[in-house]
């Protein structure tokens, strides 16, 4: 078969959730569709739709909310594909340290944010709860959140339940004290959204690359799905061949991490239409898009049949806090089933 290249950039560093592509690669399924992918890590995730939108790599991943930011600021990017479908996220803190559930305490607090956008989100939140951005001190912490609230150089910071919430409760459990001591205060609630889609990962390429290598994508994403669903029927295999490649993720707190975004993981790989016409409007009242701002994503590179969407969205959000709560007392590696659209 002859090989086509494809150049593809991670968000962050190798993650847990970013299994599916490096199993995709091990176990030669971008082979079986003659793709060469190049897996690339990034210095700074911010500079991930940049790179792509400007073409200088073709694919990538990116969270909802900056793929749609990103071709309003001029850099072309479409969304073909979901990675993990909407994490929790929200502000982290610590009980004790002075914050409650009540968005105003963190009034006089240093509040930890990954990049601009998280900035923009929090300056609305404050507005939103009769405060003004100064009545906090914003730091920019990148991927590091975790590690600032338990240094102490901020109070609270914007994280994933299934990432940088572990972190913290795997420093509670070495200090002897309860997990249940790392709290989120979840921004689809504080921000009225009904879903956490903002944050969900997504499959994006450059559109210049895409007009001009349809078949190419299409081939990627049949790999992904077939890795995806090794994962999903088989993860204790599925991780111990990760592991085996990406030795420095062999450790119980990232362990811990890929059984909690187990439940996240997209198993049609859909972008799923309310989602996004929520997330839309969210990024128009945040004013990072334009009035008559059209949503950048499709799913016509993917191959199989399109699933019907969840009956009950905030239902779907409840059980899954639930589920999410059994896992981190609990372990294990389950899916959540909820009643979909008929």
């Amino acid at each position: 078969m002859s090989t086509d290249k494809i150049t593809f950039l991670l968000n962050w560093q190798p993650a847990p959730y970013h299994i599916p592509l490096f199993l995709a690669n091990q176990k030669g399924y971008f082979k079986e569709q003659g793709l060469d992918v190049a897996l690339l890590e990034p210095t700074n995730p911010s500079d991930v739709t940049e790179l792509i939108g400007s073409g200088k790599v073709d694919m990538g991943l990116k969270a909802m909310i900056h793929t749609l930011a990103a071709k309003a600021r001029g850099f072309p990017v479409t969304s073909v594909g979901s990675l993990l479908d909407e994490p929790f996220t929200g502000l982290l803190y610590l009980a004790g340290r002075g914050i409650t559930d009540d968005f105003r305490s963190l009034k006089g607090k240093k509040v930890g944010y990954v990049g601009e956008f998280g900035k923009i989100q929090l300056d609305e939140l404050t507005k939103a709860y009769g405060m003004t951005p100064s009545d906090y001190t914003a730091v920019r912490c990148g991927m590091n959140v975790a590690k600032y609230i338990i240094e102490g150089k901020i109070d609270a910071g914007i994280g994933i339940e299934c990432m940088q919430q572990v972190q913290l409760e795997e420093y509670l459990k070495q200090q002897g004290k309860p997990v249940t001591d790392a709290k989120m205060l979840r921004i689809d609630k504080l921000a009225c959204l009904g879903c956490c889609c903002f944050c969900t990962i997504l499959y994006i390429c450059n559109d210049e690359f895409l007009a001009a290598n349809p078949e190419k994508v299409r081939k990627f994403m049949k790999a992904v799905k077939k890795a995806t669903d090794y994962i999903l029927a088989s993860p204790i295999d599925a991780w111990k061949e990760y592991i085996d490649f990406k030795p420095e993720l062999d450790t119980d707190m990232t362990f811990k991490q890929y059984q909690r975004c187990y439940a996240y993981f997209s198993s049609s790989l859909f972008n799923v239409h309310r989602d996004w016409n929520k997330v839309t409007g969210y990024g128009k009242r945040l004013e990072i898009l334009p009035a008559d701002y059209k949503a950048n994503y499709s799913n016509e590179y993917l191959s199989w049949a399109e699933p019907n969407e969840a009956e009950d969205p905030l239902e779907a959000q409840r059980l899954m806090a639930i589920h999410q709560e059994n896992c981190r007392d609990n372990g294990g590696f389950k899916r959540l089933n909820v009643p979909l659209k008929a």
